[in-house]
């Protein structure tokens, strides 16, 4: 592999993708943006960035014919990172709308639990509940910026091994999990400064190590 991964970011209309294609050239990927799924010959990772709701999600990546491209890759074990939507997608469905997502990890992804305001807004604390490449060089408990109502949660609950970080809002919801090279945050790496950027760096890491 070069140097620079060859990275897709998938647009479906649900993302801010001048700010994650910057980020990602700024820690050194080539970055393709996809509308379709031919587009992900030659890319050497996935990054389904997104905000918003479940089932239009899935609408466009059906109508784009994204969808059983996805599902391959995921199911291939390559390397892709779900942001923000991108990671409740990962799912099987979501309460949301009671959409069915792409299926990747078990689990559903449901309304935060008592939280103080809806949607939850700003900054906030990651806590890991294990360590892993991903958060290489990030200090345990440290901030990043979220926008969200939903989020994930995995069939064996908090304790279940794909999860990464927990975050507290109210109730204590999942922001961070790993199965093999699929990984997904909650929060926004392009939107968390140093650490958020130091977060993508370690994602395109670990693309050029597989």
């Amino acid at each position: 592999m070069t140097t620079r991964p060859r990275v897709a970011v998938v647009d479906y209309g649900a993302g801010n993708l001048v700010s994650i294609d910057q980020a990602l050239v700024t820690v050194g990927a080539d970055v393709v943006v996809i509308e379709d799924g031919e587009a992900l010959n030659g890319c050497d990772a996935v990054i389904v960035p997104g905000v918003g709701a479940a089932a239009p999600a899935m609408e466009r990546l059906d109508g784009q014919g994204l969808t059983d491209p996805l599902r391959a890759w995921l199911q291939a074990d390559r390397p892709f990172l779900g942001i923000c939507l991108g990671l409740q997608l990962l799912f099987e469905s979501s309460d949301e709308d009671g959409a069915t997502t792409l299926g990747a990890l078990q689990g559903v992804t449901s309304r935060l639990v008592d939280p103080p305001t809806l949607p939850h807004i700003g900054w906030n604390q990651v806590q890991r509940r294990r360590e892993h490449p991903l958060f290489a060089g990030i200090q345990d408990g440290a901030d990043f910026y979220f926008v969200h109502s939903f989020a994930g949660e995995p069939a064996g609950g908090p304790e279940d091994a794909m999860t990464l970080a927990e975050t507290t809002h109210g109730g204590t919801f999942v922001s961070a999990v790993a199965r093999g090279r699929t990984l997904g945050v909650q929060f926004h790496p392009e939107r968390s400064g140093t650490d958020g950027l130091r977060v993508l760096a370690n994602f395109v890491d670990l693309v050029r190590a597989a």
